[in-house]
């Protein structure tokens, strides 16, 4: 009788890491900014149906990389969660370190079985405070690790060279405007240290966490005119607010 091939438990995790990682690298990048006014999320997408950046609850709002079903799972189940936990508590009691730890239970479980592949998907969560000091980024892995992120954060392609290249151009009280131009001009830079590619509107979904929006839900998507006058600079189309700008009770089924 042969002998069972034998792997260290550690040479295991070590491996399912690497294989999330590899599946997560492959997708583009996404930039999540605390601004003046909230928190934007800058995606590099062309699809205008499969979403990367979507509504949670009325402060909180998800941005994911990696296998589309996967992470599209994993935001059902968190709006189904926040949807209970509102009713049967209070609309208060949904934040977004409520719904990281969720998360964080669900893609360690799965990471830790050996039943099935882990998720090959990296998370964001973030909350818009009443002040900027009040908002709140958590960054997900998939091995259930929860990080506490401050001011920029990127997850997908190559986000080591966009995070540093954030990280030390990043300040407080950016406008939307600019926090969207220093988000794409991170998203157009070529690791290797060539020429920066040229984005379009077309190429990118961009949504905000807005505090001055005097509805309770404070998620919008920046779409068509208003991306392309912000991207040129245009400060004023800042305050332009579409209607059904939300998209979390579209977005259960």
């Amino acid at each position: 009788m042969s002998t069972p091939f034998y792997v260290s438990p550690q040479q295991a995790m070590a491996d399912r890491a690497e294989y999330a990682r590899k599946g997560i690298a492959r997708g583009r990048s996404v930039v999540v900014l605390t601004y003046a006014d909230g928190i934007v999320f800058v995606a590099e997408n062309t699809s205008r149906a499969l979403h990367k950046v979507s509504e949670i609850y009325d402060k909180i709002a998800f941005a994911a990389v990696g296998r589309y079903n996967e992470f599209e799972n994993l935001r059902i189940g968190g709006v189904r969660y926040a949807d209970l936990r509102g009713y049967s508590y209070d609309r208060a009691d949904v934040t977004a370190r409520g719904l990281a730890n969720v998360y964080a239970q669900t893609l360690g479980t799965i990471f830790s079985s050996v039943g099935e592949k882990p998720y090959e998907v990296e998370l964001i969560v973030a909350e818009v405070g009443r002040t900027s000091a009040d908002d709140q980024i958590y960054r997900l892995t998939p091995d259930g690790s929860v990080v506490d992120e401050k001011n920029a954060v990127v997850v997908g392609g190559n986000a080591d060279s966009i995070g540093n290249y954030l990280g030390q151009r990043h300040r407080a009280g950016l406008t939307l405007a600019e926090a969207l131009k220093l988000a794409v001009d991170g998203l157009a830079r070529d690791p290797n240290g060539g020429s920066p590619r040229a984005m379009t509107p077309e190429q990118l979904e961009v949504a905000v966490l807005d505090r001055q929006r005097f509805q309770q839900r404070k998620f919008k998507r920046i779409l068509g005119g208003q991306l392309a006058r912000l991207l040129s600079g245009d400060e004023s189309a800042a305050d332009e607010d579409a209607d059904g700008a939300g998209d979390a009770s579209t977005d259960t089924e």
